[in-house]
């Protein structure tokens, strides 16, 4: 079993930064491929960015690419996103998501474990 606890949301005015940081509690943190998905009102759940299981690969969906940056420290059990250059249409609630696999999973349906979510506000 694996928990996820992510931080960081709030509300920023556009053109602003936010960090989102995710904690997970798995012993073998990093055998798990993990990703940040959000899922603005009225809309479907996305896949904003995800990593391989040492970094070494990375997926940002178009929308962000350019402006977020995912990371993870696999001797803290974390993955950040930077989200820089913040858009209104960036409102979100955002979560964390770890699959079992050490190869980057950009199906919702791969991911095994989810967090609660942090709610992020861009202001126009």
């Amino acid at each position: 079993q694996v928990q996820l606890v992510e931080s960081g949301g709030g509300l920023v005015q556009a053109g602003g930064s936010l960090r989102l940081s995710c904690v997970a509690s798995a012993r073998t943190f990093s055998s798990y491929s993990v990703g940040w998905f959000r899922r603005a009102p009225g809309k479907e759940r996305e896949l904003v960015a995800a990593v391989n299981w040492n970094g070494g690969r990375t997926y940002s969906a178009g929308s962000v690419k350019g402006r977020f940056t995912i990371s993870r420290d696999n001797a803290k059990n974390t993955v950040d996103l930077q989200m820089n250059s913040l858009k209104p249409e960036d409102t979100a609630v955002y979560y964390c998501a770890a699959a079992s696999s050490i190869t980057i999973v950009t199906a919702a349906e791969g991911y095994d474990y989810w967090g609660q979510g942090t709610l992020v506000t861009v202001s126009s």
